[in-house]
């Protein structure tokens, strides 16, 4: 089982409390981006195209505290940016363990090796290295020879000295599925905990616009891949009914604030994946968020996403409504051969806007202001008029 009973079953609980409720919206998992910055470049990523002013921002530990208790989500996925720059990122992910709060902390694995030592095995901890697929496809995904053979090398490190481990493996058009097959086969081979895949979302900053998958193409490379893994055993960390969404079996919207995000921003609107606005605190976000305005076929930008991001959470909550479905799409896995679900119409969806550049300039001018100093006040000296000199006598 790729994700831990115990896991499973507060998870469950804290769902179910959730719909028996009555809440509409809930977070399933607090996405934390404490830092822009990174090591890597990848051609598909849009999160690093900052200014260094802003590359340079931190969210401190008790930020990241205050954002858990605000959200107060069961899982929490620590992203980037690269994390383990962040020095005061042990300190974060103790505290939020100590909170019994399960931690997946996303690295691509160059500076795991090196950090290893500040951390702890724990139920409630493990690591999410990023591999999208065999060492050609990685390294090329990355834009960097060497990344996937140090990634595997502390992954190998990880799993000896006692950590959980599981892989983020991103796909894109082009992807070979009997070779992404063989991958999965190769991970598990490796002894790693879990998988968590999804299509590459096509962020509009990102350098290489032309291999991002539209959901038609997502449906048939997941219908591929899951084909010829079929008795093979792979173990997911996502949610059956989610990988039987990616395989165009299921026809659902997105819920985004499923799993909102925190970044030095703020808290991201809509979703972890679309920066069009920020809140300053939790309960605005889910508050004041137009979440209507936004999922496939009511955004264009959303038309392609079937990105977990906003996707498991859906899954997580039919799977609540309908047990007895999860439990046969656990047992037989995904359908790969029946007609698929019908698709969501796109006729109404409004257009993009773009307005990434706003935010980016109404943060450099908060930077800015930070950085000017206050000016003194100004002193008004009032000298006393001259006492009139005695008469001589």
């Amino acid at each position: 089982m790729a994700v831990p009973l115990m896991q499973a079953v507060r998870v469950g609980g804290y769902v179910v409390k959730q719909h028996l409720s009555g809440r509409k919206r809930y977070p399933l998992v607090l996405m934390l981006e404490p830092l822009f910055r990174c090591n890597l470049a990848c051609a598909g990523c849009g999160k690093i195209d900052y200014p260094a002013a802003i590359l340079n921002q931190r969210m401190s530990v008790q930020e990241c505290l205050d954002a858990d208790a605000e959200a107060d989500a069961p899982v929490i996925a620590i992203a980037g940016g690269e994390p383990l720059l962040h020095k005061e990122m042990p300190e974060i992910v103790r505290g939020l363990i100590a909170r019994k709060k399960y931690v997946y902390l996303c690295t691509n694995g160059l500076l795991l090796e090196k950090k290893m030592d500040e951390y702890e095995p724990s139920p409630f901890f493990s690591w999410d290295v990023h591999l999208d697929g065999d060492k050609e496809m990685h390294d090329a995904s990355v834009c960097q020879e060497g990344v996937y053979d140090r990634a595997v090398a502390a992954i190998r490190k990880a799993k000896a000295r006692g950590f959980r481990v599981s892989i983020n493996c991103t796909l894109f058009d082009g992807a070979d599925p009997a070779r992404v097959a063989a991958f999965f086969d190769e991970v598990m081979a490796m002894g790693v905990d879990g998988i968590m895949t999804a299509p590459g979302y096509a962020y509009e900053r990102a350098p290489d616009q032309e291999h991002f998958l539209n959901r038609q193409k997502t449906k048939q490379l997941f219908r591929d891949i899951f084909r010829r893994g079929k008795g093979h055993k792979w173990r997911f960390t996502q949610s059956p009914l989610f990988l039987n969404f990616l395989a165009g079996n299921e026809t659902y919207h997105c819920t985004p604030w499923g799993k909102p995000l925190r970044t030095v921003f703020g808290w991201q609107r809509p979703c972890y994946l679309l920066g069009e606005g920020y809140a300053k605190t939790f309960d605005e976000l889910m508050s004041d968020t137009k979440w209507d305005d936004y999922g496939t076929g009511n955004y264009e930008k959303c038309a392609d996403c079937m990105v977990h991001s906003g996707y498991e959470s859906t899954a997580v909550q039919d799977a609540v409504r309908r047990p007895w479905h999860i439990a046969k799409v656990a047992l037989f896995g995904p359908e790969t051969e029946k007609p698929m679900a019908p698709e969501i119409s796109l006729a109404n969806q409004r257009p993009a806007q773009y307005v990434f550049s706003q935010h980016v300039d109404e943060k450099m001018a908060e930077l800015d202001s930070r950085k000017k100093p206050a000016r003194p006040p100004r002193v008004t000296v009032v000298r006393e008029a001259a006492e009139p000199a005695d008469a001589a006598d």
